[in-house]
């Protein structure tokens, strides 16, 4: 439906062509020239205006280009009846969509007003979408000024606690404890905006380099060892159980690396002393599916739909003092669904959690990433 139509020509056609729009459902004006026209669009604002090219007062072309500058987003379909290609073209050129030419049947005019009516549907979606996406870089932005900002004024502050330590009691004590503090705060700033830019990157498509095949056994066990350290200063056993020779996936090498650093690390980070850490391997209808299965805090059902946004942590006391930026699940799901897979979480809170990968097998016929056919 449009707001209104200005149908400006004869007399005769004009009552004519109200009448099969009206019928249609449509609300229409018609006006007798150029200069009533143009002030009708002013104050009805249509999402159609058909303009005769032939009409008393200001001729039809020049109608079009005020009427561009009136509304840059109104459709412009023209009526003719020079039988000239070359009136109709000068249209186009000077910013209609579309053009009628007469004599024409109801079922011509309801064609050229159902497609300009798309045309103006479409543009509006895409510049919804486009203000839709404006907004979230906007509050992304945002977002990531006011994280940055809070461990920025930790340091200020601790900063000038260092300064008026001279000559106190403990003053070297405490000069080495309040340095501590100020390296975790630069280091949760320097997490922040390595996982930041790691994000952009995948939303640009500029993470995913190549796609070569890639043996997730050597890229997970690989993982697994170099967070060995991490894994005996929490107090929680890590293992791995990928009993195949190879576990063969279509992808980029850095990106595998990421998602399964990032979620062999929060297994680490969110469980228990005493806890376990198991990663398990296994093919499953043409998939290669790798589970990280933790023992730790776990996840309630209110919070397991806020998993993957962005900035999302679940606040509680077992997980207040445990560092991160929020982004670390985020960025896995970018990955996974990249390589063409999809990622699914089970969890219990004070139970434990399993982040499942599923990520198609690499089949010989990968190698060409140029679509195929079958012909």
């Amino acid at each position: 439906m449009c707001s209104s139509c200005w149908i400006s020509w004869h007399e005769y056609a004009d009552a004519k062509c109200r009448q099969i729009l009206n019928k249609d459902g449509f609300q229409v004006e018609t006006l007798e020239d150029g200069a009533q026209g143009l002030e009708a669009v002013a104050r009805l604002k249509p999402d159609l205006v058909v303009v005769d090219l032939k009409m008393p007062g200001i001729s039809g072309m020049e109608v079009i280009s005020r009427l561009r500058e009136l509304d840059s987003q109104v459709v412009i379909a023209v009526i003719t009846g020079y039988a000239s290609v070359a009136s109709a073209v000068d249209a186009i050129k000077a910013g209609a969509y579309d053009f009628l030419p007469k004599p024409f049947t109801p079922d011509e005019l309801r064609l050229v007003v159902a497609r300009g009516l798309e045309h103006r549907r479409l543009m509006k979606a895409s510049q919804q979408r486009e203000i839709e996406r404006e907004m979230m870089k906007r509050r992304f932005v945002t977002f990531v000024s006011h994280q940055l900002k809070t461990p920025l004024v930790a340091i200020h502050q601790y900063l000038n606690v260092l300064n008026h330590l001279d000559g106190t009691d403990g003053g070297r004590d405490k000069r080495k404890a309040w340095s501590d503090r100020c390296l975790k705060r630069a280091d949760e700033m320097l997490q922040l905006i390595d996982d930041w830019l790691t994000l952009s990157q995948v939303e640009g498509g500029r993470f995913l380099k190549q796609r070569e095949k890639l043996d997730l056994k050597g890229i997970v066990t690989g993982i697994l060892d170099s967070y060995a350290g991490s894994a005996q200063t929490n107090d929680v056993s890590l293992c791995g159980d990928l009993p195949l020779a190879e576990y063969p996936v279509s992808g980029d090498r850095n990106c595998a690396t990421v998602l399964f650093d990032n979620l062999i690390d929060n297994a680490i980070k969110y469980n228990r002393p005493g806890g376990a850490v198991r990663v398990v391997a296994e093919v499953s209808r043409g998939e290669i599916v790798i589970a990280v299965v933790d023992t730790g805090v776990g996840i309630s059902p209110r919070h397991q739909g806020s998993l993957f946004d962005d900035f999302f942590r679940v606040k509680g006391d077992a997980t207040k003092d445990i560092p991160g930026s929020g982004l670390g699940l985020t960025i896995c799901q970018r990955i996974v669904a990249e390589m063409g897979g999809r990622i699914e979480v089970e969890s219990e809170s004070g139970v434990g959690s399993t982040f499942r990968v599923r990520l198609p097998m690499w089949h010989d016929q990968d190698q060409d990433n140029s679509p195929r056919s079958d012909a």
